[in-house]
């Protein structure tokens, strides 16, 4: 990894906070509205597809859900969703604050891109009130492009010349490594990487202050 860098890019639930727990009640009252679904939607199954582009997670929550019944389910699902992040939101992560004034005080500029529905990243801003320490944001939502594009558009809308990338989940290192941005894995959260795969990791936050 490059020993100085001019900005960091974050991933957002399971790097920046856990609202799992709000999202799954989500799940549970889009199913409760309906007559179609089988399956409860547990807190365990919406960890285990934590950070997936918020239209495969559906496809692989209700894998036999009819096509046709699949995109209106998707969609009151992500309207229930919304609504509990920006009602009930989740956890920062401890020290999360602590951590983003650090990289700022060292003149890092900071952004968001995560395969979430539009308005997620502003109901984290609006709960976590971390809104102001952030330079820009870009998810899913927005065009409906893979993370590594996300990535590629912010640094290249910034004009970023040193970017370092901070996820918790395979996929946030395959799409670091699609950008060309080096990775830095956030252990506490949902997936699991290797110390091959990820040798540079953090176990906290507040570990940034070590790593950058």
């Amino acid at each position: 990894m490059p020993s100085q860098f001019d900005s960091v890019i974050f991933d957002l639930d399971g790097t920046l906070w856990d609202a799992s727990a709000s999202i799954t009640k989500a799940f549970q009252a889009a199913r409760n509205s309906v007559d179609y679904i089988e399956n409860d939607v547990t807190l365990a199954d919406v960890q285990a597809v934590t950070g997936q582009p918020y239209t495969v997670v559906y496809e692989r929550l209700f894998p036999k859900l009819p096509a046709e019944k699949l995109d209106e389910y998707r969609a009151l699902c992500a309207r229930h969703e919304l609504s509990a992040a920006e009602e009930h939101g989740g956890a920062p992560y401890p020290g999360l604050e602590d951590a983003l004034r650090y990289l700022r005080g060292q003149g890092y500029r900071l952004f968001i891109v995560s395969n979430c529905q539009l308005g997620y990243v502003d109901a984290f801003f609006k709960h976590s009130g971390l809104g102001h320490f952030f330079e820009g944001h870009q998810c899913f939502g927005t065009k409906l492009l893979p993370k590594a594009d996300n990535i590629r558009e912010i640094v290249a809308q910034y004009g970023l010349q040193a970017p370092v990338y901070v996820g918790d989940t395979p996929g946030d290192l395959a799409a670091s490594q699609g950008a060309g941005v080096p990775f830095i894995f956030a252990t506490y959260g949902f997936g699991t990487l290797t110390e091959a795969e990820a040798p540079v990791r953090i176990n906290q936050p507040a570990d940034l202050e070590k790593v950058l």
